[in-house]
């Protein structure tokens, strides 16, 4: 059989096991192993399905993702979310969309040592969802500030997208955490903008809370040292060159233990707990890792790699539309797919052809880890959408999706300015 033609039924097979609700991990490894085997034979099929996991799994690189899972479950667990909420509160709460723009900001703080958005949006929406609803907030749109506050975990370092786009692309993980910065902090403006454009066009639907006084303010901002001593031992250890990714990760997760620990926040019980939730998460996401691998060496026996590129540099377009036509297609990836499998999937397939066009490798993936992230909040699928709708049943997905529809709009501008000033994503890396 001709490898172009297998290559599209592999897809398609892929795309009608996700259908079945198939796990996605899963359904990639079987239509990698299947189609390699129909491609080779089926004892390399089967040596594949041996060997390729193991080499995966073992690679040393990796062993930074369950660290850094580990040091955001401790972080939550351990209250930091809480904390960073209340003085968000304290400082903005007596202004209309005070609370909201409290929450986007918590968010964006708790993205900084937590690097995932599905679990920045669960912890969210059982920290301020309540406030905002026993404030007077519509639910609808409570909901979609948490939502969209949610997806600042894909870009605000340390984050697991960026992370893995990295040991895919073979980039400095370092470098591509820092380019995250000034585009994650963007985001958190325009969030806070929409929220305000919101507040004055429907002031109903955010009213004023309770006016703090000066000093419940600044009491307020003693409990974010644990915070911010977490975020100085990752980060500013990586941009000072004082730890490598992997050494920043470990003492992440040993510094949210002990902080957590010291506390009293973290009893041995809770530490279990902790330990079999980063597990699972740390499980979930080297299934999917896996199950890319397997098709990836699907992939590379068909040639779709290579013949994508030399499609995608031949194209009558310039660079920039080849691009605009790319996003548009991980925008609706990321709507209908989850966004870690996006990732793994595409960017083996796409890394090659952005390089043969000019475009920077770094500023590449911070466009894009943006771009999929809209998908986080996006209907039909929108996981952040589907967990807080899972902790808050009595708020319908219909009017969530229409509370988070102006934060999309907010996301595309923040594309466009990646697009239109690269250096928002490449000067900070830059002064390493």
């Amino acid at each position: 059989m001709d490898p172009t033609l297998l290559s599209f039924l592999g897809f398609g097979g892929l795309f009608l096991l996700i259908i079945l609700r198939v796990p996605i991990g899963v359904a990639m490894g079987v239509v990698g192993v299947c189609g390699f085997a129909a491609v080779v034979n089926w004892s390399a099929g089967l040596n594949l399905l041996v060997n390729a996991p193991y080499r995966m799994m073992s690679d040393y690189s990796l062993s930074v993702v369950p660290m850094f899972v580990l040091m955001g479950v401790f972080a939550g667990a351990g209250g930091l979310s809480r904390e960073l909420f209340d003085a968000s509160n304290t400082w903005l709460g007596h202004v209309r969309g005070g609370l909201a723009t409290a929450t986007v900001a918590a968010s964006g703080g708790f993205a900084a040592i937590n690097g995932s958005s599905v679990a920045c949006a669960a912890t969210m929406t059982t920290v301020a969802l309540p406030e905002m609803r026993r404030a007077g907030y519509a639910p609808g749109l409570a909901a979609g500030v948490i939502a969209a506050g949610g997806t600042l975990g894909s870009m605000i370092p340390p984050s697991v997208f960026l992370l893995l786009y990295g040991i895919i692309t073979e980039q400095n993980v370092a470098e591509l955490f820092m380019a995250g910065v000034i585009p994650g902090l963007l985001g958190l403006g325009l969030y806070a903008l929409v929220v305000q454009i919101i507040a004055r066009r429907r002031p109903d639907s955010m009213p004023h809370g309770r006016r703090a006084s000066w000093g419940e303010r600044f009491a307020a901002l003693r409990g974010l040292w644990a915070t911010l001593l977490l975020f100085a031992l990752v980060i500013i250890g990586m941009y000072g060159g004082f730890v490598t990714v992997t050494e920043a990760a470990g003492v992440g997760a040993v510094g949210a233990l002990l902080i957590g620990v010291a506390r009293g926040k973290l009893p041995p019980r809770v530490i279990l707990r902790c330990l079999v939730d980063a597990l699972q998460i740390t499980a979930a996401i080297f299934t999917i890792a896996v199950g890319a691998t397997l098709f990836g060496y699907f992939l590379t026996v068909t040639q779709v790699t290579q013949n994508l590129t030399t499609y995608l540099t031949q194209v009558p377009l310039p660079a920039w539309g080849v691009l605009g036509l790319i996003l548009l297609v991980y925008l609706a990836l990321g709507a209908v797919m989850d966004e870690l499998a996006v990732i793994l999937l595409t960017v083996p397939i796409v890394f090659p052809a952005m390089q043969a066009l000019g475009f920077d490798p770094i500023w590449f993936g911070i466009v894009l880890v943006t771009t999929i992230s809209i998908g986080l909040i996006s209907p039909p699928v929108g996981m952040n959408v589907f967990v807080i709708n899972s902790i808050a049943r009595d708020v319908k997905l219909t009017e969530i999706y229409r509370g988070v529809l102006p934060f999309v709009a907010a996301d595309l501008v923040r594309i466009l300015a990646l697009c239109l000033f690269p250096a928002l994503a490449l000067w900070l890396p830059g002064t390493m």
